[in-house]
């Protein structure tokens, strides 16, 4: 496979920014998506949505008085609130010209769980997805503090229900095991002693705020310092202990280059992050240029939202349906604001059960015979129930090549563009797909070259970057 083409997927959702990788070089394409420029526009489908606790009470009032029908009316627009929101994310994945910046939100929101099913607020999941936003090449230890304050996380980890004298741990557990440190850097005290600190801080307009009459000001020792700790000094203490940095590196190369990292590249990316006191772009910058010189393609699964925006890019779909999108990452098990407990998905093998390599190749199947996706389709199609033909609607698929080559040429670009490995037996196969006498100028040459292309997404090489 092509550096450039393998990046593209590494960096973003596609091979779509392979071609400026190649022409900028990979420093100056950071670079440039580092100072990328996002929108903080509110969102129309949240416009009506409860953002103040004010606004908040009266919908549950109307809700306690309301009958039936009216309480449906309100779950109905909050359900599809939420699946605009989540159309509106993968609109942003996969149409800004640097997706990075998505890609990286994409990871601290699996790092920083909230799910839009507990928290249930929609502005507060925006809130926090804007934060994640707004801080994405930022510093680690300063996001850490935003997203501990945020009202989608104290919801979400139950810290209304932490107070003085009726303590609960859970923030205070999964901050230091999940969000910060790590398992076997901490002790049961310091997260007893760290809920103590976070006691009280409970939900507020625009984040979450300390109430006084249930907060805990008394001295507590966590990580052997003592006194009246509150939620920043928390963090700053946290990020002053001796293996602050490996956590996150860990999960950095694995999101974007290695399912199984190799230790001593855990330490060694941890070592520098700490000596550039916990800025993420730097961090990005050494692991990227650094992975890049070496040969290591075919080291992670592809994701299901990789899988499925690569696959519309390859086949120069032009009306993408991002519900059709948002439904498959679903059955992949990759629920945008909804993964299944705090520690986010797993990754790795689990991208690559079975059942969902049987989604994976009827999805491309239906695609590159030119029938449209969506929900309505997506959902028969993953019970095993086939639709009639006349259900579909056609689209135009087409796969680039070069219409001045021969079919061993043609061969060769697709599997450079999208396989890191080929073996003989797959040459073969492909060989026999477009045979010796194929003619690129030929009317019907497309279709040939869908096929073959088609038969790639089948191979377990394909779904490896």
């Amino acid at each position: 496979m092509k550096k450039s083409s393998l990046w593209s997927l590494r960096l973003g959702f596609s091979g779509k920014q392979a071609s400026k990788i190649e022409k900028l070089g990979l420093e100056k394409f950071l670079k440039q998506s580092y100072n990328s420029k996002f929108d903080t526009t509110l969102p129309d489908f949240l416009q009506d949505q409860p953002k103040t606790t004010l606004e908040l009470k009266q919908v549950r009032e109307i809700i306690k008085t309301s009958g039936p029908e009216s309480k449906k009316e309100i779950q109905k627009k909050e359900n599809q609130a939420t699946a605009e929101f989540k159309k509106w994310w993968i609109a942003k994945m996969r149409t800004d010209e640097l997706p990075l910046r998505e890609n990286m939100v994409c990871f601290w929101h699996n790092h920083f769980v909230s799910t839009s099913q507990k928290v249930k607020i929609n502005y507060w999941i925006y809130q926090h997805n804007m934060i994640l936003r707004e801080n994405a090449f930022g510093n680690f230890k300063e996001l850490t503090k935003q997203i501990l304050k945020s009202n989608a996380m104290v919801r979400y980890l139950d810290n209304g229900d932490n107070k003085k004298g009726k303590v609960n741990e859970n923030l205070s557990r999964e901050l230091l095991e999940l969000f910060t440190i790590g398992i076997g850097n901490y002790t049961e005290n310091d997260i007893k002693n760290g809920a103590k600190a976070l006691a009280g801080l409970n939900i507020g307009d625009e984040g979450a705020v300390y109430r006084k009459n249930i907060e805990d000001n008394s001295d507590k020792i966590y990580f052997g310092k003592t006194g009246n700790w509150k939620a920043d000094d928390l963090v700053d203490i946290i990020f002053e202990q001796k293996n602050i940095p490996y956590l996150i590196t860990r999960k950095i190369l694995k999101w974007f280059i290695y399912d199984n990292p190799p230790e001593d590249l855990v330490v060694y990316y941890g070592d520098y992050f700490r000596k550039q006191k916990f800025e993420i772009e730097p961090l990005l910058t050494k692991i990227f240029t650094e992975e890049f010189k070496k040969e290591n393609s075919g080291n992670k699964i592809k994701n299901p939202l990789v899988y499925i925006l690569q696959l519309c890019d390859e086949l120069q779909i032009k009306n993408v349906d991002d519900a059709a999108i948002m439904a498959f990452i679903k059955q992949q098990g990759m629920d945008l604001y909804n993964q299944v407990n705090v520690k986010g998905w797993d990754g790795g093998n689990s991208w690559l059960t079975s059942q969902i390599y049987l989604q994976r190749n009827n999805t491309a199947d239906l695609l590159c015979s030119g029938k449209s996706l969506n929900r309505r389709v997506l959902k028969t199609m993953m019970n095993g129930v086939e639709k009639e033909k006349s259900d579909y609607e056609k689209v135009s698929v087409k796969v680039a090549f070069d219409s001045d080559g021969n079919n061993k040429t043609i061969i060769s670009e697709l599997s450079e563009r999208l396989l890191f490995n080929v073996s003989d037996s797959s040459q073969k196969d492909m060989e026999n797909l477009l045979k010796y006498d194929f003619d690129p100028k030929d009317p019907h040459a497309d279709f040939a070259v869908v096929r073959l292309f088609n038969y790639i997404t089948k191979l377990p090489e394909y779904q490896l970057i």
